[in-house]
């Protein structure tokens, strides 16, 4: 007998996928939102020796509930240690001690660039977004990045107005060429399916799909041809245990889970 899968959400499926990516005993460099949830989910299933590191200073934070900022007070309840800001970034990232650094943005282009910095013409722009924060150096540093946003043409233009933090490819020259020492992002975890790398050109490519979503509906969210892998994967829907985790003790509240 087939087991029924679970009704589920598309936050709720972002956020378990990118929870896999994550391996136990990991240094994560984590922000706010669905990915301060994906690893609060992989440190309950699978990788419960994730160290989780804060942009405010925060080492070996275990909060006990969900963070509303990076400045939340739950962060610091019995983390292993408060650094400077300075000291997050000088000795831990730039250290190569960050395993992974988890981003998202207001737009993402096809070499994994990220914009969060304007939409429009730098000097005129249409909207002025928050800035780049850690991001950038996260991008360049981290010793691989993952990043989690829902498609739309809006948000997966062929090129971003503004490079905020660094893909594979900026403005012509590779990552080596500039001298960045992390892997860059390796994956996208959107809300039909995942983009990857490709290892040779640095251009993101289709490499598995949700389930019940077709390439063509993939494709018609991106603003540029994208390409697939020969063999798609498929990503696992949620678990009932997941869900169970996500919604019952982790996100009770739906803080991120409101979609």
């Amino acid at each position: 007998m087939v087991s029924e899968i679970p009704a589920y959400k598309p936050n709720e499926i972002m956020t378990t996928v990118a929870a896999r990516e994550l391996r136990d005993g990991d240094v994560v460099f984590v922000g706010i939102g669905l990915p301060n949830l994906a690893c609060n989910l992989a440190r309950a299933t699978h990788a419960p020796n994730l160290l989780l590191l804060y942009e405010s200073g925060a080492v070996g934070a275990v909060p006990e509930r969900l963070p509303v900022s990076i400045g939340d007070p739950c962060l610091v309840t019995g983390s292993l240690m408060v650094a400077p800001m300075t000291d997050v970034f000088n000795y831990f990232l730039q250290g190569g001690k960050i395993q992974v650094g988890f981003l998202g943005g207001a737009q993402i282009d096809k070499y994994g660039n990220i914009n969060t910095t304007v939409i429009g013409d730098y000097a005129a722009p249409k909207v002025r977004l928050p800035g780049s924060g850690g991001a950038s150096e996260i991008a360049a540093h981290a010793r691989r990045t993952l990043i989690i946003s829902k498609l739309g043409k809006r948000m997966f233009p062929e090129r971003v107005d503004f490079i905020t933090s660094p893909g594979h490819v900026c403005n012509g020259k590779t990552r080596k060429e500039l001298g960045m020492p992390g892997a860059g992002p390796v994956k996208v975890i959107t809300d039909k399916g995942v983009l990857e790398a490709d290892p040779q050109s640095g251009e993101l490519v289709l490499s598995a799909l949700y389930p019940g979503v077709d390439v063509s509906e993939l494709r018609d969210s991106i603003g540029w041809d994208l390409k697939a892998k020969p063999s798609l994967g498929d990503a696992a829907p949620p678990t009932a245990e997941e869900l169970r985790l996500l919604r019952e003790v982790l996100d009770p509240q739906k803080l991120y889970l409101k979609d």
